[in-house]
């Protein structure tokens, strides 16, 4: 009974903190995927099947038709009104890089963690060059509540 009441009281002191703001979004997972000509990311549902196709996609960029960016985000009812999710890519052009931004208004879910996609396809993804660098942010408004970035922002 003694370890019991210990290890209760170890969890409570060492727990995550009370602070709500911290908590009020969060962007958990960014997946970009490449689109083959039929828009598909994968031929089969199998997580091994669609890293093994995102390989061939990524050494033949003729087959690819654009760049689906998966998010997985949360954030809480009472401070979210007006969502949208902005997507920021920086593009090689030979020995230039260019910037573009995507945005698309979202819904907050109920309980757990929401997907949404941003995708990059068509003219846009044709006429411009290798994407380099990433940044999926999160905004009610004009305030930024959560962002993930690649390594190279």
């Amino acid at each position: 009974m003694r370890w019991l009441s210990l290890a209760l009281g170890f969890m409570i002191l060492n727990g995550p903190p009370l602070d709500a703001a911290t908590d009020a979004a969060k962007i958990m997972k960014v997946l970009p995927l490449y689109l083959d000509l039929q828009g598909r990311e994968s031929l089969s549902p199998s997580l091994y099947e669609r890293d093994a196709y995102q390989a061939v996609l990524r050494k033949r960029p003729a087959e690819c038709s654009g760049l689906r960016f998966s998010v997985q985000w949360k954030a809480k009812a009472p401070t979210a009104t007006e969502l949208k999710l902005r997507l920021e890519v920086r593009i090689s052009r030979g020995e230039t890089t260019e910037a573009s931004r995507f945005e698309q208004p979202v819904k907050v879910g109920r309980w757990f963690s929401t997907w949404s996609a941003i995708t990059y396809a068509g003219e846009d993804f044709k006429k411009t060059g290798e994407v380099v660098a990433w940044r999926v942010s999160l905004w009610n408004g004009e305030q930024m509540m959560a962002e993930q970035r690649s390594f190279l922002w």
